[in-house]
């Protein structure tokens, strides 16, 4: 008995400790100045060029997950602002057009952030404190004998609590989980804050680049329709790059 609840308890231990190690890791991106892309266009002193990311594989390799089943098409943008002027994007005017000619606009930041660590949560971290619940809950006896064994406590009595002492178990290892789980939002939401271009400003004599986000329902990327205000003096640029 003893021997088989040791096996239990192992067993249980291994799946706790890889359900809550996020396997989610923020990766820094490289970039190529715009001369470098096939679809680099000018404006005045400003070269812009961009690379879209609708391929899974492509897009996970580059994010460290797969931002692609997570709801997301990543657009990135590269700007060798050789002038005086400070350009900004202007959210409301850029679009992604699909191959079938459908039109896309920016997600919303705060959509693209739930998407992101709502993917991560249920995808990355094995299902998080939900998972942990069903597992003590469904567990029962066998958990609550395991923990037992390992406490010192009197076997026997550690098992007759059978379903108390597991859902008690699976509380306590939901709160772990529901822990990692807020731990792995943050990261996720911090790193795609960082690498998100739609609210940042190009400054002058500066190179820039960043991430566009676009909604994941975009199967295809044909061609990004870029608007630019000049900040200066309010004059408005559209910019198509074709993919």
């Amino acid at each position: 008995m003893i021997l088989f609840l040791k096996s239990i308890f192992i067993a249980a231990t291994l799946v706790i400790a890889s359900s809550c190690r996020s396997t989610y890791v923020a990766k820094p991106l490289s970039f190529k100045t715009p001369a470098a892309y096939a679809n680099v266009q000018t404006i005045g002193d400003t070269l812009v060029a961009a690379k879209a990311y609708p391929e899974s594989k492509e897009a996970a390799e580059a994010f460290g997950f797969n931002i692609r089943s997570a709801g997301m098409l990543p657009v990135q943008v590269v700007f060798d602002n050789q002038g005086s002027h400070r350009f900004e994007i202007d959210p409301t005017q850029t679009f992604l057009e699909d191959d079938e000619g459908n039109l896309w606009p920016i997600l919303a930041k705060n959509l693209a952030y739930e998407r992101a660590t709502k993917y991560i949560q249920t995808k990355e971290i094995f299902k998080g404190a939900g998972y942990h619940s069903f597992l003590g809950a469904a567990a029962g006896a066998l958990v609550g004998g395991a923990i037992g064994v390992v406490t010192g406590e009197n076997v026997g009595s550690a098992a007759g609590k059978g379903a108390v002492a597991g859902a008690a178990t699976g509380a306590v290892l939901g709160g772990a989980g529901g822990y990692q789980s807020t731990k792995a939002r943050r990261a996720v939401t911090e790193d795609l804050k960082g690498k998100s271009l739609d609210a940042k400003s190009i400054g002058p004599k500066s190179l820039s680049y960043g991430y566009i986000f676009f909604p994941g329902e975009a199967k295809s990327a044909k061609q990004l329709r870029l608007n630019l205000l000049q900040t200066d003096t309010n004059q408005s640029h559209l910019v198509i790059l074709a993919f």
